[in-house]
Protein backbone atom coordinates (compact mmCIF):
# COMPACT_ATOMS: atom_id res chain seq x y z
CA UNK A 1 0.00 0.00 0.00
CA UNK A 2 1.76 3.36 -0.80
CA UNK A 3 2.51 5.81 2.26
CA UNK A 4 0.30 8.27 0.82
CA UNK A 5 -3.18 6.57 0.45
CA UNK A 6 -5.66 7.52 3.20
CA UNK A 7 -6.69 3.84 4.07
CA UNK A 8 -3.30 2.88 5.80
CA UNK A 9 -3.89 1.00 9.12
CA UNK A 10 -4.09 2.84 11.82
CA UNK A 11 -1.41 1.14 13.84
CA UNK A 12 2.30 0.55 13.99
CA UNK A 13 3.75 -2.63 12.00
CA UNK A 14 4.53 -4.93 14.83
CA UNK A 15 3.33 -2.77 17.82
CA UNK A 16 -0.25 -4.16 18.22
CA UNK A 17 -0.46 -0.32 19.15
CA UNK A 18 -3.79 1.73 17.97
CA UNK A 19 -4.75 5.09 17.47
CA UNK A 20 -7.99 7.06 17.34
CA UNK A 21 -5.74 10.08 16.00
CA UNK A 22 -2.96 9.01 13.64
CA UNK A 23 -2.20 6.66 11.03
CA UNK A 24 0.68 4.66 11.26
CA UNK A 25 2.16 2.32 8.85
CA UNK A 26 5.99 1.26 8.31
CA UNK A 27 7.37 0.70 4.93
CA UNK A 28 10.49 0.42 2.86
CA UNK A 29 12.24 1.36 6.45
CA UNK A 30 10.36 4.19 6.73
CA UNK A 31 7.65 4.75 10.17
CA UNK A 32 5.11 7.64 8.95
CA UNK A 33 3.04 8.94 11.32
CA UNK A 34 -0.01 11.07 9.78
CA UNK A 35 -2.61 12.98 11.53
CA UNK A 36 -5.53 11.50 11.22
CA UNK A 37 -8.12 14.08 11.71
CA UNK A 38 -8.45 16.13 8.27
CA UNK A 39 -12.23 17.49 8.71
CA UNK A 40 -10.38 19.27 11.56
CA UNK A 41 -7.71 19.82 9.38
CA UNK A 42 -5.45 17.76 11.67
CA UNK A 43 -5.66 20.19 15.01
CA UNK A 44 -3.87 18.47 18.17
CA UNK A 45 -6.16 17.38 20.59
CA UNK A 46 -4.49 16.51 23.88
CA UNK A 47 -5.04 13.09 23.32
CA UNK A 48 -3.49 13.11 19.33
CA UNK A 49 -0.53 14.78 21.31
CA UNK A 50 -0.04 11.74 23.42
CA UNK A 51 -0.58 9.45 21.22
CA UNK A 52 2.27 11.03 19.14
CA UNK A 53 4.09 10.83 22.13
CA UNK A 54 3.52 7.27 21.75
CA UNK A 55 4.41 6.91 18.42
CA UNK A 56 7.32 8.39 18.28
CA UNK A 57 8.65 6.16 21.18
CA UNK A 58 7.42 2.99 19.03
CA UNK A 59 8.95 4.44 16.29
CA UNK A 60 12.36 4.75 17.94
CA UNK A 61 12.65 1.14 18.77
CA UNK A 62 11.03 -0.29 15.49
CA UNK A 63 13.05 -1.46 12.17
CA UNK A 64 12.71 1.55 10.28
CA UNK A 65 15.40 3.58 9.70
CA UNK A 66 13.75 7.24 8.87
CA UNK A 67 10.36 8.23 10.64
CA UNK A 68 8.25 10.77 8.40
CA UNK A 69 5.55 13.39 9.96
CA UNK A 70 2.25 13.99 7.42
CA UNK A 71 -1.24 15.00 7.53
CA UNK A 72 -4.10 13.39 5.90
CA UNK A 73 -6.01 15.47 3.91
CA UNK A 74 -5.74 19.05 2.42
CA UNK A 75 -3.46 20.16 5.69
CA UNK A 76 -0.55 19.43 7.28
CA UNK A 77 -1.73 20.61 10.87
CA UNK A 78 -3.53 23.42 11.69
CA UNK A 79 -2.17 23.80 15.10
CA UNK A 80 -4.44 23.72 18.97
CA UNK A 81 -7.29 22.80 18.72
CA UNK A 82 -9.61 24.55 20.70
CA UNK A 83 -10.75 21.97 23.34
CA UNK A 84 -7.17 22.08 24.56
CA UNK A 85 -8.29 25.35 26.48
CA UNK A 86 -11.34 24.35 28.20
CA UNK A 87 -11.10 25.25 31.58
CA UNK A 88 -10.39 22.30 33.87
CA UNK A 89 -11.92 21.90 38.00
CA UNK A 90 -8.44 23.95 38.58
CA UNK A 91 -9.19 26.74 36.32
CA UNK A 92 -6.54 28.62 34.21
CA UNK A 93 -4.26 28.04 36.13
CA UNK A 94 -4.35 23.70 36.23
CA UNK A 95 -5.28 24.37 32.40
CA UNK A 96 -2.15 26.26 31.97
CA UNK A 97 -0.12 23.88 34.18
CA UNK A 98 -1.12 20.53 32.43
CA UNK A 99 -0.75 21.78 28.89
CA UNK A 100 2.64 23.11 30.04
CA UNK A 101 3.77 19.53 30.94
CA UNK A 102 2.06 17.70 28.04
CA UNK A 103 4.06 20.41 25.61
CA UNK A 104 7.37 19.26 27.70
CA UNK A 105 6.96 16.10 27.42
CA UNK A 106 6.21 15.99 23.67
CA UNK A 107 8.73 18.17 22.18
CA UNK A 108 11.48 16.43 24.18
CA UNK A 109 10.49 13.20 22.52
CA UNK A 110 11.06 15.06 19.63
CA UNK A 111 14.52 16.06 21.12
CA UNK A 112 15.31 12.66 21.77
CA UNK A 113 14.44 10.44 18.75
CA UNK A 114 17.15 8.62 17.67
CA UNK A 115 16.50 8.51 13.60
CA UNK A 116 16.02 10.97 11.46
CA UNK A 117 12.88 13.39 11.21
CA UNK A 118 11.60 14.37 8.06
CA UNK A 119 8.34 16.49 7.63
CA UNK A 120 6.38 16.09 4.95
CA UNK A 121 4.17 19.47 4.33
CA UNK A 122 1.17 18.74 2.85
CA UNK A 123 -0.56 21.62 3.11
CA UNK A 124 -1.09 24.71 5.21
CA UNK A 125 0.60 24.55 8.70
CA UNK A 126 -0.02 26.38 11.80
CA UNK A 127 1.68 27.30 15.40
CA UNK A 128 3.28 24.08 17.04
CA UNK A 129 3.32 21.90 13.68
CA UNK A 130 5.22 25.06 12.11
CA UNK A 131 7.84 25.55 15.06
CA UNK A 132 8.79 22.05 15.58
CA UNK A 133 10.35 22.17 12.30
CA UNK A 134 13.56 23.20 13.69
CA UNK A 135 14.00 19.88 15.35
CA UNK A 136 13.39 17.92 11.90
CA UNK A 137 16.21 16.62 9.57
CA UNK A 138 14.67 17.24 6.09
CA UNK A 139 11.14 19.79 5.47
CA UNK A 140 9.64 18.98 1.98
CA UNK A 141 6.45 20.94 1.49
CA UNK A 142 4.07 21.19 -1.34
CA UNK A 143 3.77 24.55 -2.95
CA UNK A 144 0.25 25.16 -1.66
CA UNK A 145 1.77 24.69 1.38
CA UNK A 146 1.73 27.71 4.20
CA UNK A 147 3.62 28.63 7.53
CA UNK A 148 1.55 30.40 10.35
CA UNK A 149 3.08 31.21 13.53
CA UNK A 150 0.71 33.49 15.08
CA UNK A 151 2.27 34.40 18.58
CA UNK A 152 1.89 38.30 18.24
CA UNK A 153 -2.23 37.66 17.86
CA UNK A 154 -2.45 34.94 20.57
CA UNK A 155 -0.36 37.37 23.04
CA UNK A 156 2.21 34.04 23.34
CA UNK A 157 5.79 33.15 23.47
CA UNK A 158 8.08 30.69 21.30
CA UNK A 159 7.43 27.12 21.74
CA UNK A 160 9.24 23.85 19.94
CA UNK A 161 12.37 25.05 20.61
CA UNK A 162 11.57 27.69 18.08
CA UNK A 163 13.27 30.37 19.99
CA UNK A 164 16.61 28.89 19.89
CA UNK A 165 16.16 26.72 16.21
CA UNK A 166 14.99 29.76 14.35
CA UNK A 167 17.68 32.50 14.77
CA UNK A 168 19.91 29.88 13.85
CA UNK A 169 18.61 28.88 10.70
CA UNK A 170 17.15 31.94 9.23
CA UNK A 171 19.10 34.76 11.77
CA UNK A 172 17.43 37.02 14.42
CA UNK A 173 15.71 39.90 11.84
CA UNK A 174 14.51 37.26 9.55
CA UNK A 175 13.02 34.97 13.04
CA UNK A 176 11.07 37.72 14.03
CA UNK A 177 9.70 39.06 10.75
CA UNK A 178 8.24 35.17 10.58
CA UNK A 179 6.35 35.76 13.89
CA UNK A 180 4.37 38.47 12.12
CA UNK A 181 3.71 37.10 8.67
CA UNK A 182 2.12 33.77 6.81
CA UNK A 183 5.08 32.47 5.28
CA UNK A 184 4.44 30.49 1.30
CA UNK A 185 6.18 27.77 0.96
CA UNK A 186 8.40 29.10 -1.22
CA UNK A 187 9.53 32.03 1.21
CA UNK A 188 9.76 29.13 3.58
CA UNK A 189 12.28 27.61 1.36
CA UNK A 190 14.42 31.11 1.08
CA UNK A 191 14.81 31.34 4.78
CA UNK A 192 15.78 28.11 5.36
CA UNK A 193 13.10 26.33 7.01
CA UNK A 194 12.09 24.19 4.37
CA UNK A 195 14.30 21.86 2.33
CA UNK A 196 12.83 21.78 -1.17
CA UNK A 197 9.34 22.86 -2.63
CA UNK A 198 7.83 20.71 -5.33
CA UNK A 199 4.31 21.42 -7.45
CA UNK A 200 1.50 20.04 -5.43
CA UNK A 201 0.56 17.92 -8.66
CA UNK A 202 3.84 16.05 -8.53
CA UNK A 203 4.59 16.13 -4.44
CA UNK A 204 3.86 12.83 -3.48
CA UNK A 205 5.85 10.65 -5.67
CA UNK A 206 8.68 13.32 -5.52
CA UNK A 207 8.79 13.28 -2.09
CA UNK A 208 8.96 9.83 -1.32
CA UNK A 209 11.39 8.98 -4.26
CA UNK A 210 13.63 10.80 -2.01
CA UNK A 211 12.78 9.50 1.24
CA UNK A 212 13.58 5.53 0.45
CA UNK A 213 17.68 7.31 -1.16
CA UNK A 214 17.38 9.01 1.72
CA UNK A 215 16.64 6.02 4.18
CA UNK A 216 19.29 4.15 2.71
CA UNK A 217 22.06 7.31 3.75
CA UNK A 218 24.22 7.14 6.85
CA UNK A 219 22.49 9.28 10.02
CA UNK A 220 23.60 12.04 10.62
CA UNK A 221 20.86 14.28 13.26
CA UNK A 222 20.89 17.45 13.65
CA UNK A 223 19.56 17.25 17.26
CA UNK A 224 21.96 14.57 18.52
CA UNK A 225 24.56 17.22 19.37
CA UNK A 226 22.80 20.13 20.93
CA UNK A 227 20.43 17.56 23.06
CA UNK A 228 21.44 19.24 26.32
CA UNK A 229 21.14 23.04 25.00
CA UNK A 230 17.22 22.14 23.64
CA UNK A 231 16.36 20.53 26.73
CA UNK A 232 17.20 23.68 28.55
CA UNK A 233 15.76 25.61 25.55
CA UNK A 234 12.48 23.50 25.67
CA UNK A 235 12.05 24.05 29.29
CA UNK A 236 12.63 28.01 29.56
CA UNK A 237 9.48 28.50 26.32
CA UNK A 238 7.23 26.03 28.19
CA UNK A 239 7.66 28.11 31.46
CA UNK A 240 7.41 31.53 30.02
CA UNK A 241 4.17 29.91 27.80
CA UNK A 242 2.49 28.84 31.29
CA UNK A 243 2.72 32.42 32.65
CA UNK A 244 1.39 33.46 29.42
CA UNK A 245 -1.48 31.23 29.90
CA UNK A 246 -2.10 32.05 32.84
CA UNK A 247 -2.72 36.06 32.06
CA UNK A 248 -5.95 37.08 31.59
CA UNK A 249 -4.82 39.03 27.72
CA UNK A 250 -3.48 35.59 26.73
CA UNK A 251 -6.53 33.84 27.60
CA UNK A 252 -8.78 35.79 26.04
CA UNK A 253 -6.86 36.18 22.59
CA UNK A 254 -6.44 32.67 22.21
CA UNK A 255 -10.52 31.81 22.66
CA UNK A 256 -11.19 34.84 19.86
CA UNK A 257 -8.55 33.38 17.78
CA UNK A 258 -9.56 29.48 17.75
CA UNK A 259 -13.05 30.65 17.96
CA UNK A 260 -13.02 32.49 14.82
CA UNK A 261 -10.81 29.88 12.98
CA UNK A 262 -13.88 27.35 14.11
CA UNK A 263 -15.84 29.33 11.72
CA UNK A 264 -13.28 29.26 8.77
Amino acid sequence: MKPGSSTEAASPVGSGATYKTLLVTTEDDITTIKLNRPAKKNAITTEMYSEMIAALEQAAKDQSVITVFTGAGDFYCSGNDLTNFQLKEGGVEEMARQGGELLRKYVRAYIDFPKPLVAVVNGPAVGISVTLLGLFDLVYATERATFHTPFSQLGQSAEGCSSYTFPKIMGTAKWRAVLYDLLTAAQACELGLVTEVFPDSSFQSEVWTRLKAYAKLPRNLIRSVEKERLYAVNDAEVECLIGRWMSDECFNAVMSFFQAKAKL
